[in-house]
């Protein structure tokens, strides 16, 4: 193993290891967070909680089927519930490692391209984005200040929308260019009817609500109570915070929560709040894997069997399960 391959492994650990010192070791009074803890109602946290959790994974795994089927042929939605339920082990670990081993798995699932099978299975988080943008956007409207009282949410808007405008110019302009990987996805962009997308962006739309609810309702739960205008507004950069590659979002969530929400609530009952979602998650996220787990492991040595065998697949995803009589 290279010296990068090994950094690039370690790095979500020493990102999660240095926010947590730093979360808990400097920014954190324990008494206070203690405290913080005491206050909370945690039957109905673990509740709802759990349901914020279920709602995203059924809901996304039901979208993502949609564009799959759209882009690239029939597929099952027990198959993909299986592979994307298999995955959530590793979310526990980091989300890339996650969206990583899915991608594998559905490539070696479908037989498909690459590179058509990444655009598939991108799209409904293409789409969730837009939405998170349009929902900063909207929120300014709402906010009380403004745009000038809310300097942050308007700084997230303005590169949200900067990012839409220069993924579209850039599309454009590669026309000219004459590298086919991007002739090829200039090519399945053309294919696409985005008015048959509409569905799933109202589908989003429904989601990021229910998202935003289900938010609301738990950190009442918890005894942390945050405005429901400002989760509209900074629950999207809370998602981008994300991005960040650490060990199951520990120490990115609690910094986050901490630094979006300061006004809203004091910053112990933010952290505790935040730690105490990221050690649910992690349980969810090993025990959604471990029951998915066999059913993808037996769905791919089956197709692998197949294909040794000689066995007509079509190319594109599954039409049936193999085994399915």
């Amino acid at each position: 193993m290279s010296l990068r391959q090994l950094l690039r492994r370690a790095l979500p650990w020493i990102v999660s290891a240095a926010l947590l010192v730093y979360v808990f070791g400097w920014l954190t009074e324990w008494d206070k967070l203690l405290a913080a803890t005491e206050r909370a109602n945690l039957p109905l946290f673990v509740v709802v909680t759990f349901a914020d959790k279920m709602i995203f994974f059924l809901l996304w795994t039901v979208l993502q089927v949609s564009a799959i089927r759209r882009l690239i042929g029939p597929m099952r939605l027990r198959s993909l519930l299986s592979l994307r339920g298999a995955s959530e082990l590793l979310r526990s670990v980091s989300n890339p490692l996650a969206d990583g081993a899915f991608l594998v798995g559905l490539i070696r699932l479908t037989g498909g391209s690459t590179g058509r099978v990444v655009l598939a299975a991108s799209v409904p988080g293409i789409v969730h984005s837009l939405v998170m943008i349009l929902q900063v956007s909207l929120s300014l409207f709402l906010l009380e200040g403004g745009v000038s009282g809310n300097m942050g949410v308007a700084a997230a808007a303005a590169v949200g929308w900067s990012l839409v405008i220069g993924t579209v110019l850039s599309l454009r302009l590669a026309r000219r260019s004459t590298a086919r990987w991007l002739a090829r996805v200039r090519m399945w962009i053309e294919e696409m009817d985005f008015r048959a997308f509409a569905p799933m962006l109202a589908w989003f739309v429904v989601l990021a609500f229910l998202d935003i609810l289900v938010q609301w309702i738990a950190t009442h739960a918890f005894g942390a109570p945050i405005d429901f205008l400002e989760l509209v507004a900074k629950i999207p950069i809370l998602y981008t915070a994300f991005l960040i590659p650490s060990f199951g979002n520990f120490g990115t969530r609690e910094l986050a929560w901490a630094a979006l929400f300061a006004e809203s609530h004091d910053r112990d009952a933010l952290v505790a709040y935040a730690f105490a979602t990221n050690s649910l998650f992690l349980i969810f996220n090993v025990l959604i894997g471990m029951a998915f787990l066999p059913r993808a492991l037996s769905l791919l040595r089956e197709v692998r069997a197949s294909r040794s065998e000689g066995e007509e697949l079509p190319h594109g995803p599954l039409v049936r399960d193999p085994g399915d009589p």
